[in-house]
């Protein structure tokens, strides 16, 4: 089973590449150049260009987050983690909602290849959000019991907003992986996110790593915008 990752700054920074054309993703690929390493594919992407665009990225030497939150029975999200495996992918992400039988399922079929990335609670959702689905309580309460659900499963790592982050920790600890969609640098839009921060305070609440999508990719200058970034979180670090 993976663990986790090397913690350095430019490690902990996730590019997003929410467009829908690989000639897109690439661009923005050779506009951040080396200042990140790792891109995130999500479903806008790969429905558009499919599992290509996931080999070459790897194939180019980049480390790819697989972001299509997996959720479906045990026997077909095993068989996709075992072909996300196969594609090289440094991390995939399933729904913690899946149940302990689907979340195992997942482990086993990544075996000793991607970090399987538990996600807790959408960053788009608030408390009256998961009312309306039938979860009573609030946000954090369900981000925790499915936190803790997705560690007994033995999912190396989870997936929440940094809002959350601190408590997960205080509650279970450290050991693991912690990816923080919603990161927004101060004076940027926050867009359809309900719960974001700033990447120096989720790397303060905990998190290992952030995923930033358009304050990079839709800067004059993507490289020095996730330079800049890298720096906020060695400025924590450094702290």
């Amino acid at each position: 089973m993976a663990t986790e990752p090397s913690r350095s700054a430019s490690d902990r920074l996730i590019v997003a590449l929410d467009v829908s054309r690989a000639d897109e993703a690439r661009r923005i690929v050779q506009s951040v150049g080396e200042a990140a390493s790792t891109f995130k594919v999500g479903k806008q992407l790969f429905t558009a260009e499919g599992p290509q665009v996931v080999r070459d990225l790897v194939a180019s030497g980049r480390k790819v987050f697989l972001d299509l939150k997996f959720h479906d029975i045990p026997n077909t999200v095993e068989a996709a983690a075992r072909e996300a495996a196969r594609l090289g992918v440094a991390m995939f992400t399933v729904h913690a909602a899946g149940g302990s039988k689907m979340l195992k399922a997942a482990v086993e079929g990544a075996g000793d290849g991607p970090m399987v990335l538990a996600v807790t609670v959408l960053t788009s959702f608030t408390d009256a959000d998961l009312q309306e689905i039938g979860v009573t309580g609030r946000t954090v309460d369900q981000v925790l019991r499915l936190a803790e659900l997705a560690r007994t499963c033995g999912c190396p790592g989870l997936v929440m907003s940094a809002h959350e982050v601190a408590q997960v920790r205080k509650n279970m600890g450290t050991g693991f992986a912690i990816v923080t969609p919603g990161i927004r640098p101060r004076g940027t839009a926050v867009g359809d996110q309900a719960r974001v921060v700033t990447p120096a305070e989720a790397i303060e609440a905990g998190a290992t790593h952030i995923v930033v999508g358009r304050p990079i990719t839709a800067a004059p200058d993507p490289a020095q915008a996730a330079r800049a970034i890298i720096e906020e979180m060695e400025g924590v670090a450094a702290r």
